[in-house]
């Protein structure tokens, strides 16, 4: 299991700009979970939900939704890092995302992170904001599948 690096300061995370997190653990990408994805979203598009026609299309098979790659953030990011003493964590947003690769079903993936910025948020002790620039990596692939700048806030 990957152990995720612990941060219990905003000045912990402001040593860490710019330093790779580590790797979570590998997580198979199956048709049932596409499936799931598309019933849940409303996006049934052939290329991911079926497979005979899929694995004559230019994929050879069917692939994984973008936004599903992007939805494994939450699973992957604890993974590379945690907060201790936080009163609590919101999610923001992402100012930027790309898929630059599909994931075909059957893939595995892991994401790591690196930590590119880390500022204040409202007066004092409201918090801070801290942008994580996570890569979703498929084994045996050298691009990316999924390349997202999640922005989180945390209150100590």
């Amino acid at each position: 299991m990957a152990e995720p690096r612990i941060f219990t300061s905003p000045d912990e995370l402001r040593a860490a700009i710019g330093e790779q997190l580590g790797y979570s653990d590998w997580l198979e990408i199956d048709q049932k979970r596409i499936d799931l994805f598309a019933e849940a979203t409303g996006d049934h598009q052939w290329i991911h939900v079926d497979p005979e026609k899929a694995a004559a299309g230019p994929f050879g098979t069917t692939i994984a939704h973008g936004y599903l790659t992007l939805s494994l953030l939450p699973i992957l990011s604890p993974q590379l890092m945690l907060m201790d003493n936080i009163t609590m964590g919101i999610n923001y947003g992402t100012n930027k995302v790309r898929f630059p690769a599909p994931l075909p079903v059957g893939s595995r993936v892991r994401a790591t992170g690196v930590v590119t910025e880390v500022k204040d948020v409202g007066g004092p002790g409201d918090g801070i904001q801290v942008t994580l620039v996570v890569s979703v990596l498929r084994e045996g692939q050298e691009k990316p599948v999924c390349v997202a700048e999640s922005v989180t806030r945390y209150h100590f």
